[in-house]
C-alpha cells in the first residue's frame, strides 16, 4: 500500500464559471466505468497546471478544453490554495499513483457568451471530459459532487458567494 504522506499534491487549478444570473456553470464527468452510476458526477472545470504555465493561464487553457470556450473574464480568485486528499483505496489509481490529492488555486469567471457557446465536445487539445452540462445554483454545488471534493468545494461557495449577490 502506498503510504500517503510520501507522495506530494498535485498543483492544479479550479474554474467557477457563473453566467449572468449568477448561476454555475457544472459539467457531469464522463463514467470510468459503464456501470458507474454515481449521483456525484458532476463537478466544476479543474485540471493540472503545466510546467511553466500561471495558475491563470491554466484556468484559461482548462476552461477552453472543459468548457469549450474562453468567452469569459476573470473576476475573482481564492487567497490560498486548498487541499483534497484522495480516499486511500483510490491512491494508486487516481491520479496516474503520483500524488495524494491535489492543492488547488480557484477562479471566478463570468461566462460572456450564449449557451451555445459552449462545446464540451470540442477538441481544443484534450479529449471531452463531460457527457452533460447545466448551470446551478452555486449552494448546490458541493452536494453534486464526490464526497473527497466536498470541502473544497464548500470554501469555493464562500469565496465567491458575494458574486451573486
Amino acid at each position: 500500500m502506498v503510504n500517503p504522506e510520501t507522495l506530494p499534491y498535485r498543483p492544479c487549478v479550479g474554474i467557477m464559471l457563473l453566467n449572468r444570473h449568477g448561476l454555475v456553470w457544472v459539467g457531469h464527468r464522463l463514467p470510468k466505468r459503464r456501470d458507474d452510476k454515481s449521483p456525484y458526477m458532476w463537478q466544476m472545470p479543474q485540471g493540472g497546471i503545466d510546467k511553466g504555465e500561471a495558475p491563470q493561464q491554466a484556468a484559461i487553457r482548462e476552461l477552453r478544453e472543459e468548457v469549450g470556450t474562453n468567452k469569459a473574464s476573470h473576476i475573482g480568485e481564492t487567497s490560498d490554495w486548498l487541499y483534497y486528499d484522495l480516499p486511500k483505496e483510490m491512491l494508486r489509481k487516481g491520479l496516474k499513483g503520483k500524488f495524494r490529492g491535489q492543492k488547488q488555486k480557484w477562479f471566478a469567471m463570468r461566462f460572456e457568451g450564449q449557451d451555445s457557446d459552449i462545446n464540451i465536445n470540442a477538441d481544443y487539445g484534450a479529449k471531452p471530459e463531460f457527457d452533460d452540462w447545466k448551470w446551478v445554483e452555486m449552494s448546490y454545488l458541493p452536494e453534486l459532487v464526490v464526497p473527497f471534493k466536498r470541502e473544497v468545494y464548500e470554501q469555493v461557495v464562500t469565496s465567491f458567494i458575494h458574486l451573486t449577490q
